[in-house]
């Protein structure tokens, strides 16, 4: 009967779907402002699309098998109507429902999660204890420096060991790290760890099967009006304004210059384009299009203003099928420590090679507040482009922008109860307990692009050049640092033919290598380890496209690859596109990740010592002295070296998709 009753709610959705998109012509033709009086002899012209993704996933770190990872059903109209005085009106409208979180409950929904243990590190090895009853307590280790542990006192009522996974353990086990516990449930069925981490983190299950229906308005994913204004010098100005996507890089799954449009990455981690996972905002563009001149043959200055408020990346809410970075679980977690108490594995060390679960009282340690920044005109962003056009073919751009971080920066050391007084304090140096921040950065940079005809390939480059980003550090007291950081891809475009593959038609390869080197990075090593900043000093990763074109072009096979070279981290998607007619598109394919995630081991700030001498390693020479010695796990700073790659270890999916335009 439950089974029934799913699909019987998704017929009815699906139903509501088409009903919107056949009515939507009209629709739109009633509602969208005229801005004047309505030009007849430009009607509205509206496409209309469904997509429907499957993603079947097998077993992660677990050993258990995920089963269905989405179903995701998309109907999206796109409609253009020109108006008086040379005024046009472009719009996108996008709903989407995801019926894996009623299809897979036990994974995705309100039965994910259960009850799980913790870890505690022996001489004679690994100790597990369900969590909430680890081995040090108030009263089970006298003279602790904990306050009063209310964690355990209010334990069955308030944090229950249910609906519960243990932090990573999809990709990697705990091993004698740190871990803990994270709520996987809807918020709307378990509330523990939700707040808004900027745009996601407190969704209900309503709110995770259809994302774009929010306070936000996402379903609409473009609505602006244009113009080109032909002014008296013969130079041209034209207007862009209402909700849209900048473009200004150039390169395929990860951004340089393209970052005035966050990212979505929780509706399919890196691997959706980049036109389906930037979140619109709400833009002001202006470009002048002044012409050629003496050396250039095209010269155009575009400024551009988001006054939007301020949004973040989105990463993806614990306990949905996509995480990137995992992220997600780790602030979800570290906001229920701070809320409710929690059990942390492998935490306090109480003898030689001991390291026993500890259990926290609330506001000890976790996730204290979230700083979104609010609406201000400070608070919004500006861009300047510079383009041009050589003679030679040359194309290029000088670019420089101001905005927030749309990726959150963490702050240690904030408003925790300090353990020997009981008494709340502002600031502890190495404490980990954290205010949530997103600093302003400023970017300048620039993109070329350019043929060699000689070999028949196109090359297309960017580099920008970020201060204000702020990174881990384990050596410093706040536990954060703020660096200059350089960034850079070089892509290559060639058509090529391969007898094997087809006689007739090219296949194409398209290579990109990114590289990132943070200025000022701080690392060195200590007793146990390396201490100071996850984040490699300089990293590349590079992607490989193959992408052949057969049967007329009716079939699509492609293979991408890439490896990111410091994480030793791989992913693998092979996929074929089948273009049955016009209108419909079928594609199959998978994504395979794989490597090491114990490699990426780093400091983890058990031995900062917000407690002392009890968190210092046993035989310390100087127990009461703040500050890291290097013990380390993957958990919770292995993500950033692991990263968007070797952090989804194990979430290999195949999947299917089907394209059809009415």
């Amino acid at each position: 009967m439950k089974q029934r009753n799913i699909w019987k709610s998704r017929r009815i959705m699906l139903s509501a779907w088409v009903g919107f998109a056949m009515t939507a012509p009209m629709a739109l033709a009633d509602g969208l402002p005229d801005m004047g009086a309505v030009d007849s002899s430009t009607p509205w012209r509206a496409d209309i699309y469904y997509q429907n993704h499957t993603a079947y996933r097998g077993k992660d770190a677990t050993g258990e098998t995920v089963g269905l990872s989405k179903f995701r059903n998309t109907i999206q109209v796109e409609a253009d109507k020109g108006v008086n005085d040379g005024w046009a009106i472009h719009s996108v409208l996008r709903g989407t429902y995801d019926g894996v979180y009623d299809m897979n409950s036990g994974e995705f929904g309100n039965d994910a999660g259960g009850a799980i243990n913790m870890q505690s590190t022996t001489p004679g090895g690994y100790l597990s204890t369900p969590w909430g009853t680890g081995p040090v307590t108030h009263t089970a280790v006298s003279g602790l420096g904990l306050p009063l542990n209310t964690f355990v006192d209010t334990y069955p009522a308030s944090n229950s060991n249910s609906g519960l996974r243990v932090l990573g353990d999809g990709w990697h086990g705990i091993n004698g790290g740190v871990a803990f516990g994270v709520p996987v449930r809807p918020c709307n069925v378990d509330s523990r760890g939700c707040t808004d981490f900027g745009g996601y983190g407190n969704r209900t299950k309503t709110e995770l099967a259809s994302p774009e229906f929010n306070s936000r308005l996402d379903f609409i994913r473009e609505l602006y009006a244009k113009k080109l204004f032909k002014l008296g010098d013969g130079t041209d100005l034209f207007v862009k304004v209402g909700k849209q996507q900048v473009v200004w890089g150039r390169t395929d799954l990860f951004r340089v210059l393209d970052v005035i449009n966050p990212v979505d990455y929780s509706r399919n981690n890196i691997y959706d384009e980049l036109q389906d996972i930037r979140i619109p905002m709400w833009i002001a563009q202006v470009e002048w299009r002044f012409g050629g001149g003496d050396i250039l043959q095209e010269r155009n200055l575009q400024v551009v203003w988001n006054f939007d408020q301020f949004r973040a990346n989105n990463l993806g809410q614990c306990g949905t099928p996509n995480s990137i970075l995992d992220a997600g679980c780790f602030f979800r977690g570290m906001k229920n420590l701070w809320d409710n108490g929690g059990t942390v594995s492998n935490f306090a060390n109480v003898g030689p090679n001991t390291l026993l679960a500890t259990n926290f009282g609330p506001h000890q340690i976790g996730i204290n507040n979230v700083n979104l920044p609010g609406w201000s005109f400070n608070n919004t962003q500006l861009g300047v482009k510079f383009e041009g056009v050589a003679s030679s073919g040359l194309n290029f751009s000088l670019n420089a922008l101001t905005y927030r971080s749309q990726l959150p920066s963490l702050h240690g050391g904030q408003g925790a109860v300090n353990a020997f007084t009981g008494v709340s304090q502002s600031s502890w140096p190495y404490l980990i307990a954290f205010n949530m921040e997103f600093p302003r950065v400023n970017l300048v940079g620039g993109s070329l692009d350019f043929q060699i005809p000689a070999v028949d390939a196109a090359v297309r480059m960017e580099g920008a050049y970020t201060s204000g980003e702020e990174f881990p550090n384990t050596a410093s007291p706040n536990l954060y640092s703020r660096n200059h950081v350089f960034r850079s891809v070089i892509g290559i475009d060639r058509p090529t033919f391969v007898p094997f593959i087809s006689e007739t038609r090219t296949t194409l390869f398209s290579g990109q290598l990114f590289y990132q080197h943070i200025f000022d990075h701080e690392l060195f090593s200590s007793v146990y380890g390396p201490v100071g900043m996850p984040d490699w000093k300089d990293n590349f990763i590079g992607t490989l496209l193959i992408k052949a074109f057969l049967v007329g072009d009716r079939l699509s096979p492609q293979l991408i690859m890439a490896r990111d070279f410091r994480a030793q981290a791989y992913a693998v998607a092979p996929s074929v596109d089948w273009s049955i007619t016009d209108n419909l598109r079928l594609t199959f394919g998978a994504n395979y990740k794989y490597g090491d995630p114990n490699r990426n081991q780093f400091d983890d700030c058990r031995f900062c010592n917000p407690w002392p001498p009890f968190t210092a390693p046993n035989g310390d020479p100087n127990p009461f002295v703040a500050g890291s010695r290097g013990l380390g796990g993957v958990e919770p700073l292995g993500r950033f070296r692991a990263g968007p790659i070797g952090a989804a270890f194990d979430q290999n999916d195949i999947y299917f998709q089907v394209n059809y335009k009415f």
